[in-house]
């Protein structure tokens, strides 16, 4: 175990280089930075003061070193707007992004995971095709008119939820769920698939030959098997909800990490875009390592250091 954490520090450290040099370098696909800040009527001195402001006048590569060592030692600049550190403002709006995944992530492992049992146990019946049908249609569903329809049905018409902001668990039901319906289709397909495969092999056969409960079969022996790929799914699911929730976010006012960076995208503001990417690069990895270690909980023949 030592020794594959060993060698995934060491992938994290590559990864997280790569991550430095893709959130630098790709802002410049827009154009000059010092350009895209200053308004529309402004002079070249004008700009030129900007750059200067913000050491934009230097040559790119000496802008990605200074911001390398800068990121090394927790300083990822100073946000343009806000006027205060990049780093602290995304720390300060993660725990309500991480609420938010946290919940769709629920949502996602107490419906997609029964519904794929559902339909993996009886597959081709009636029960199999409405599941179907539900799961594609929550793979299929835009999360920006999902939430719109369900602001203008249970905010606007019933009244029975609130529209936009946090605070309360009222609050996080209508953004929770309009995330958590993509990874709801998704988990709920592959949990049914893979169920179907396992279900045909030779130590099932096995199990019921020697009269073993049709429930301590799935339960203990199939269902454990098809959990590995979709552990998987899962921790890349939450990977997913932590940075792909600027939508939902924009949509619902959930003043989480998506709508941080939403705001640093409108105002051009590249510390705060540098920092949102960044800090949701490393929970990333983060979460797959945690992902390979259920591995091995799950199926003892696995082990990590071979």
């Amino acid at each position: 175990m030592s020794t594959y954490l060993i060698r995934r520090a060491q992938h994290l450290l590559w990864v997280l280089f790569a991550v430095t040099v893709l959130v630098f370098f790709l802002v410049y696909l827009s154009g000059d930075p010092a350009r895209l800040l200053a308004p529309l009527d402004a002079s070249p001195e004008d700009v030129e003061r900007i750059a200067r402001l913000y050491g934009l006048d230097q040559p790119i590569p000496v802008q990605y070193w200074n911001f390398l060592k800068g990121a090394v030692q927790g300083d990822l600049g100073i946000s343009y707007r806000y006027n205060q550190p990049a780093l602290g403002l995304v720390l300060q709006k993660l725990p309500t992004t991480l609420q938010l995944a946290l919940f769709s992530l629920g949502l996602t492992i107490l419906i997609g995971i029964p519904l794929g049992i559902l339909a993996g146990t009886r597959p081709n019946s009636a029960l199999d095709w409405i599941v179907s049908v539900f799961t594609f249609v929550g793979i299929s569903i835009p999360s920006f008119w999902l939430g719109i329809l369900l602001i203008l049905a249970f905010a606007d018409r019933l009244r029975w939820l609130p529209s936009s902001g946090d605070g309360t668990f009222l609050h996080l039901l209508m953004p929770g769920f309009t995330l958590a319906i993509y990874s709801i289709g998704l988990v709920s397909r592959l949990v049914r698939s893979t169920l179907i495969e396992v279900l045909q092999q030779d130590y099932i056969r096995t199990a019921k030959a020697k009269g073993l409960a049709h429930q301590l079969i799935l339960y203990r022996h199939a269902l454990r098997n098809a959990m590995i790929p979709t552990v998987t799914v899962l921790g890349l699911q939450l990977g997913g909800l932590l940075g792909g929730s600027v939508v939902v976010e924009s949509v619902f006012a959930w003043p989480g990490v998506g709508w941080l960076m939403l705001q640093g995208i409108q105002n051009r503001d590249l510390p705060l875009i540098r920092a949102v990417v960044l800090v949701v690069g490393i929970g990333f990895v983060l979460i797959n390592v945690m992902v390979d270690l259920l591995y091995s909980f799950l199926d003892p023949r696995i082990r990590l250091d071979g």
